[in-house]
Protein backbone atom coordinates (compact mmCIF):
# COMPACT_ATOMS: atom_id res chain seq x y z
CA UNK A 1 0.00 0.00 0.00
CA UNK A 2 1.04 3.51 -1.03
CA UNK A 3 2.18 5.70 2.25
CA UNK A 4 0.34 8.43 0.14
CA UNK A 5 -3.10 6.49 0.31
CA UNK A 6 -2.78 4.90 3.51
CA UNK A 7 -5.90 6.98 5.15
CA UNK A 8 -4.46 6.83 8.97
CA UNK A 9 -1.57 8.66 7.17
CA UNK A 10 -4.07 11.32 5.75
CA UNK A 11 -6.28 11.24 8.55
CA UNK A 12 -3.70 13.10 10.20
CA UNK A 13 -3.13 15.96 7.88
CA UNK A 14 -6.09 18.71 8.43
CA UNK A 15 -6.31 20.75 5.56
CA UNK A 16 -9.01 19.46 3.35
CA UNK A 17 -7.57 20.51 0.13
CA UNK A 18 -4.21 19.73 1.11
CA UNK A 19 -5.30 16.17 1.87
CA UNK A 20 -7.12 15.96 -1.53
CA UNK A 21 -4.20 16.78 -3.33
CA UNK A 22 -1.72 14.79 -1.84
CA UNK A 23 -4.25 12.13 -2.43
CA UNK A 24 -4.97 12.72 -6.00
CA UNK A 25 -1.46 13.73 -7.42
CA UNK A 26 0.11 10.66 -5.82
CA UNK A 27 -2.30 8.66 -7.50
CA UNK A 28 -2.01 10.77 -11.12
CA UNK A 29 1.40 10.36 -10.89
CA UNK A 30 1.39 12.71 -13.31
CA UNK A 31 -1.38 11.53 -15.67
CA UNK A 32 -4.01 14.37 -15.20
CA UNK A 33 -6.03 14.74 -18.22
CA UNK A 34 -8.71 12.31 -19.91
CA UNK A 35 -8.98 12.27 -23.69
CA UNK A 36 -11.09 10.79 -26.65
CA UNK A 37 -10.38 11.44 -30.48
CA UNK A 38 -12.37 13.70 -32.54
CA UNK A 39 -11.63 17.40 -33.62
CA UNK A 40 -9.51 19.42 -31.98
CA UNK A 41 -5.97 20.91 -30.96
CA UNK A 42 -3.57 18.10 -30.28
CA UNK A 43 -2.74 15.63 -33.06
CA UNK A 44 -2.75 12.00 -32.25
CA UNK A 45 -2.68 10.02 -35.52
CA UNK A 46 -3.69 9.29 -38.66
CA UNK A 47 -6.27 7.19 -40.54
CA UNK A 48 -7.75 6.00 -43.96
CA UNK A 49 -10.45 8.52 -45.10
CA UNK A 50 -13.75 6.86 -45.46
CA UNK A 51 -16.84 7.80 -47.31
CA UNK A 52 -18.87 10.55 -45.05
CA UNK A 53 -16.12 11.69 -43.17
CA UNK A 54 -15.53 15.59 -42.95
CA UNK A 55 -13.43 16.58 -45.81
CA UNK A 56 -12.06 19.61 -43.83
CA UNK A 57 -10.05 17.23 -41.86
CA UNK A 58 -8.10 15.85 -44.85
CA UNK A 59 -4.50 16.14 -44.66
CA UNK A 60 -3.17 16.96 -47.88
CA UNK A 61 0.61 17.14 -47.17
CA UNK A 62 0.06 13.28 -46.34
CA UNK A 63 -1.77 12.63 -49.62
CA UNK A 64 0.97 15.02 -51.71
CA UNK A 65 3.45 12.83 -49.61
CA UNK A 66 1.66 9.35 -50.61
CA UNK A 67 -0.94 9.82 -52.87
CA UNK A 68 -4.00 8.66 -50.24
CA UNK A 69 -6.20 10.38 -48.20
CA UNK A 70 -5.80 10.81 -44.71
CA UNK A 71 -7.88 12.00 -42.23
CA UNK A 72 -6.18 14.07 -38.65
CA UNK A 73 -7.18 12.50 -35.88
CA UNK A 74 -6.76 14.90 -32.72
CA UNK A 75 -7.49 14.24 -28.63
CA UNK A 76 -10.16 16.80 -27.13
CA UNK A 77 -10.13 17.28 -23.72
CA UNK A 78 -13.88 16.01 -22.16
CA UNK A 79 -15.98 17.20 -19.78
CA UNK A 80 -18.89 16.41 -17.41
CA UNK A 81 -21.49 17.29 -14.96
CA UNK A 82 -20.29 15.38 -11.76
CA UNK A 83 -22.83 15.84 -8.47
CA UNK A 84 -21.50 14.18 -5.23
CA UNK A 85 -23.85 13.20 -2.89
CA UNK A 86 -22.91 12.73 1.09
CA UNK A 87 -24.82 10.90 3.77
CA UNK A 88 -24.87 12.89 6.72
CA UNK A 89 -26.86 11.02 8.62
CA UNK A 90 -25.85 10.30 12.58
CA UNK A 91 -25.14 6.92 11.46
CA UNK A 92 -21.71 8.14 10.05
CA UNK A 93 -20.78 9.45 12.85
CA UNK A 94 -19.72 5.55 13.37
CA UNK A 95 -15.67 5.16 14.65
CA UNK A 96 -12.98 3.03 13.52
CA UNK A 97 -9.09 3.22 13.62
CA UNK A 98 -9.33 6.78 15.03
CA UNK A 99 -11.16 8.03 12.80
CA UNK A 100 -15.00 8.64 12.10
CA UNK A 101 -16.84 7.23 8.93
CA UNK A 102 -17.78 11.25 7.92
CA UNK A 103 -13.96 11.78 8.02
CA UNK A 104 -13.55 9.09 5.64
CA UNK A 105 -16.72 9.95 3.34
CA UNK A 106 -15.79 13.90 2.90
CA UNK A 107 -11.84 12.74 2.50
CA UNK A 108 -13.23 10.32 -0.40
CA UNK A 109 -15.50 13.04 -1.58
CA UNK A 110 -12.75 16.22 -1.56
CA UNK A 111 -10.36 13.27 -3.78
CA UNK A 112 -12.97 12.84 -6.30
CA UNK A 113 -13.87 16.55 -6.29
CA UNK A 114 -10.02 17.20 -7.14
CA UNK A 115 -10.02 14.59 -9.60
CA UNK A 116 -12.18 15.84 -11.31
CA UNK A 117 -11.55 19.42 -11.29
CA UNK A 118 -8.75 18.54 -12.65
CA UNK A 119 -10.68 16.45 -15.59
CA UNK A 120 -12.39 19.76 -16.43
CA UNK A 121 -16.00 18.52 -15.18
CA UNK A 122 -18.31 20.69 -13.58
CA UNK A 123 -19.01 19.96 -10.14
CA UNK A 124 -21.92 19.74 -7.63
CA UNK A 125 -22.66 18.84 -3.79
CA UNK A 126 -25.68 17.58 -1.82
CA UNK A 127 -25.02 16.78 1.56
CA UNK A 128 -28.46 14.61 3.36
CA UNK A 129 -29.58 15.08 6.62
CA UNK A 130 -33.33 14.84 8.93
CA UNK A 131 -35.28 17.32 7.38
CA UNK A 132 -33.22 19.55 5.22
CA UNK A 133 -30.60 18.71 2.37
CA UNK A 134 -28.38 21.25 0.91
CA UNK A 135 -27.19 21.94 -2.66
CA UNK A 136 -24.43 23.43 -3.79
CA UNK A 137 -25.08 23.70 -8.21
CA UNK A 138 -22.85 22.12 -10.23
CA UNK A 139 -20.00 24.18 -11.57
CA UNK A 140 -16.57 24.32 -13.01
CA UNK A 141 -13.88 26.52 -11.92
CA UNK A 142 -10.96 26.37 -9.04
CA UNK A 143 -13.19 28.79 -6.83
CA UNK A 144 -16.01 26.68 -6.87
CA UNK A 145 -13.80 23.72 -5.68
CA UNK A 146 -12.34 25.70 -2.53
CA UNK A 147 -16.03 26.60 -2.02
CA UNK A 148 -17.29 22.69 -2.14
CA UNK A 149 -14.41 21.69 0.14
CA UNK A 150 -15.34 24.43 2.52
CA UNK A 151 -18.88 22.91 3.01
CA UNK A 152 -17.28 19.30 3.19
CA UNK A 153 -14.95 20.37 5.95
CA UNK A 154 -17.98 21.83 8.30
CA UNK A 155 -20.62 18.83 7.66
CA UNK A 156 -21.23 17.50 11.12
CA UNK A 157 -23.30 14.08 10.86
CA UNK A 158 -27.24 14.30 13.35
CA UNK A 159 -30.75 12.78 12.50
CA UNK A 160 -31.93 10.12 10.28
CA UNK A 161 -31.50 10.42 6.44
CA UNK A 162 -33.42 12.74 4.33
CA UNK A 163 -36.81 12.43 3.91
CA UNK A 164 -37.86 11.45 -0.01
CA UNK A 165 -39.79 14.56 -0.28
CA UNK A 166 -36.53 16.28 0.10
CA UNK A 167 -34.86 14.83 -2.87
CA UNK A 168 -36.93 17.42 -5.42
CA UNK A 169 -34.28 19.77 -5.68
CA UNK A 170 -31.74 17.06 -7.19
CA UNK A 171 -34.90 15.57 -9.32
CA UNK A 172 -34.77 19.26 -10.70
CA UNK A 173 -31.22 19.69 -11.38
CA UNK A 174 -29.04 19.22 -15.02
CA UNK A 175 -31.24 17.92 -17.85
CA UNK A 176 -27.89 16.67 -19.10
CA UNK A 177 -27.09 13.04 -18.42
CA UNK A 178 -24.61 13.19 -14.94
CA UNK A 179 -22.28 11.42 -13.00
CA UNK A 180 -23.80 10.41 -9.69
CA UNK A 181 -21.61 9.70 -6.56
CA UNK A 182 -23.80 8.62 -3.69
CA UNK A 183 -21.07 8.29 -0.57
CA UNK A 184 -22.95 6.19 2.06
CA UNK A 185 -23.23 4.10 4.93
CA UNK A 186 -26.46 2.52 3.05
CA UNK A 187 -27.98 2.70 6.95
CA UNK A 188 -31.95 2.68 6.04
CA UNK A 189 -35.30 2.06 7.95
CA UNK A 190 -37.75 2.21 4.84
CA UNK A 191 -35.75 1.97 1.94
CA UNK A 192 -35.43 5.73 2.11
CA UNK A 193 -32.20 5.16 0.08
CA UNK A 194 -32.90 3.06 -1.87
CA UNK A 195 -36.08 5.53 -3.73
CA UNK A 196 -33.13 7.99 -3.44
CA UNK A 197 -30.99 5.44 -5.91
CA UNK A 198 -34.43 4.00 -8.51
CA UNK A 199 -35.11 7.73 -8.90
CA UNK A 200 -31.82 9.24 -9.73
CA UNK A 201 -31.44 5.75 -11.34
CA UNK A 202 -35.13 6.54 -13.80
CA UNK A 203 -33.11 10.11 -14.89
CA UNK A 204 -30.69 7.81 -16.66
CA UNK A 205 -28.15 9.36 -15.32
CA UNK A 206 -24.62 6.99 -14.08
CA UNK A 207 -24.64 6.25 -10.89
CA UNK A 208 -22.00 5.22 -8.57
CA UNK A 209 -22.47 4.25 -4.64
CA UNK A 210 -19.46 4.22 -3.02
CA UNK A 211 -20.54 2.17 0.61
CA UNK A 212 -18.90 2.65 3.40
CA UNK A 213 -18.42 0.20 6.71
CA UNK A 214 -16.07 0.04 9.41
CA UNK A 215 -13.73 -3.00 9.21
CA UNK A 216 -15.02 -3.38 13.54
CA UNK A 217 -18.61 -2.88 11.76
CA UNK A 218 -17.64 -5.98 9.25
CA UNK A 219 -15.90 -8.38 12.08
CA UNK A 220 -18.08 -7.57 14.76
CA UNK A 221 -14.69 -6.54 16.77
CA UNK A 222 -15.89 -4.27 19.82
CA UNK A 223 -13.29 -5.63 22.25
CA UNK A 224 -14.92 -6.22 25.37
CA UNK A 225 -18.04 -4.21 25.30
CA UNK A 226 -21.17 -6.26 25.30
CA UNK A 227 -23.60 -4.25 23.86
CA UNK A 228 -23.88 -1.42 21.08
CA UNK A 229 -26.12 1.88 20.42
CA UNK A 230 -27.74 2.23 17.05
CA UNK A 231 -26.37 6.00 16.60
CA UNK A 232 -29.94 6.79 14.64
CA UNK A 233 -32.18 5.28 17.10
CA UNK A 234 -30.78 5.57 20.00
CA UNK A 235 -31.35 1.59 20.70
CA UNK A 236 -28.92 -0.61 22.56
CA UNK A 237 -28.37 -3.38 21.14
CA UNK A 238 -26.46 -6.67 23.24
CA UNK A 239 -23.93 -8.98 21.41
CA UNK A 240 -21.64 -11.65 22.89
CA UNK A 241 -19.18 -14.15 21.02
CA UNK A 242 -22.23 -16.46 20.46
CA UNK A 243 -24.04 -13.83 18.05
CA UNK A 244 -21.17 -12.83 16.75
CA UNK A 245 -21.54 -15.98 14.33
CA UNK A 246 -25.15 -15.56 13.30
CA UNK A 247 -23.76 -11.83 12.72
CA UNK A 248 -21.73 -12.40 10.32
CA UNK A 249 -23.59 -14.51 8.52
CA UNK A 250 -26.71 -11.88 8.39
CA UNK A 251 -24.22 -9.38 7.30
CA UNK A 252 -22.11 -11.54 4.54
CA UNK A 253 -26.09 -11.74 3.42
CA UNK A 254 -26.63 -7.90 3.63
CA UNK A 255 -24.49 -7.21 1.47
CA UNK A 256 -24.67 -9.92 -1.32
CA UNK A 257 -28.69 -8.70 -1.48
CA UNK A 258 -27.22 -4.95 -1.38
CA UNK A 259 -24.89 -5.49 -3.91
CA UNK A 260 -27.90 -7.62 -5.96
CA UNK A 261 -30.21 -4.46 -5.61
CA UNK A 262 -27.90 -1.78 -7.16
CA UNK A 263 -27.02 -3.84 -9.71
CA UNK A 264 -29.75 -4.93 -11.60
CA UNK A 265 -30.36 -1.45 -11.64
CA UNK A 266 -27.01 -1.34 -13.57
CA UNK A 267 -26.08 1.14 -10.72
CA UNK A 268 -21.97 0.95 -9.97
CA UNK A 269 -21.29 -0.41 -6.37
CA UNK A 270 -18.23 -0.66 -4.33
CA UNK A 271 -17.77 -1.51 -1.15
CA UNK A 272 -15.11 0.52 0.81
CA UNK A 273 -13.48 -0.41 4.72
CA UNK A 274 -12.56 2.93 6.28
CA UNK A 275 -9.05 1.09 7.08
CA UNK A 276 -8.30 0.92 2.99
CA UNK A 277 -6.64 3.12 0.32
CA UNK A 278 -9.15 5.02 -2.07
CA UNK A 279 -7.23 4.27 -5.19
CA UNK A 280 -9.89 1.42 -5.92
CA UNK A 281 -12.27 4.40 -5.80
CA UNK A 282 -10.74 6.76 -7.85
CA UNK A 283 -10.06 4.47 -10.61
CA UNK A 284 -13.83 3.48 -10.62
CA UNK A 285 -14.54 7.50 -10.80
CA UNK A 286 -12.18 7.60 -13.75
CA UNK A 287 -14.17 3.94 -15.73
CA UNK A 288 -17.19 5.06 -14.93
CA UNK A 289 -16.86 9.10 -15.95
CA UNK A 290 -15.67 7.51 -19.42
CA UNK A 291 -18.81 6.35 -19.91
CA UNK A 292 -21.25 9.57 -19.22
Amino acid sequence: MSALLDPKILMSIKDLQLKAKTTVNGFLNGINKSTVKGPGMEFSQYRSYQPGDDLRQLDWKMFARSDRYYIRESEVETNISVRLLVDASASMNHEDSGYKKIDYAKYLAASLAYLANLQGDALGLYIFQEDKLFSLPSRQDFQHLSRLLHQLETVSPEGKFTKPLGYRDIYAGSQKRELLIFITDLYQEDNELYQLIDALNSLKHEVIVFHLLGRNELELDYKNYSAVQDLETGEILPFSSQSAKKYRENLEAYLASVKTYLLDRRVYYRLLITDQPIDQALRDFLNQRSKS
